[in-house]
């Protein structure tokens, strides 16, 4: 399986959309260790969502998505509304 996810700081409440990944687990472990550049700064980190695809590619395109179209983070983002305020 491969994963797109989003991460919540619950320092500064930014989100991050996570890249796809075979291994949910071990990724979300080395965003709490700081292993990863982009959300080190903001930890404690905390997992808000994820989606699981068979296919790489369409992991990727579903990323993409999210990341490119207001639209599509948009509309998810009012279906986890309070997972993302608490």
């Amino acid at each position: 399986m491969f994963y797109v996810y989003i991460l919540r700081s619950k320092i500064n409440k930014r989100t991050y959309i996570g890249f796809y990944t075979e291994n949910l687990k071990q990724r979300i472990l080395k965003h709490h260790a700081g292993m990863v550049r982009t959300t080190k700064n903001w930890r404690p980190l905390e997992l808000v969502y994820y989606e699981a695809y068979k296919s790489k590619k369409d992991a990727l395109i579903r990323e993409k998505r999210l990341k490119s179209f207001a639209k599509g983070f948009s509309s998810l983002k009012g279906r986890i509304k309070f997972s993302l305020e608490g």
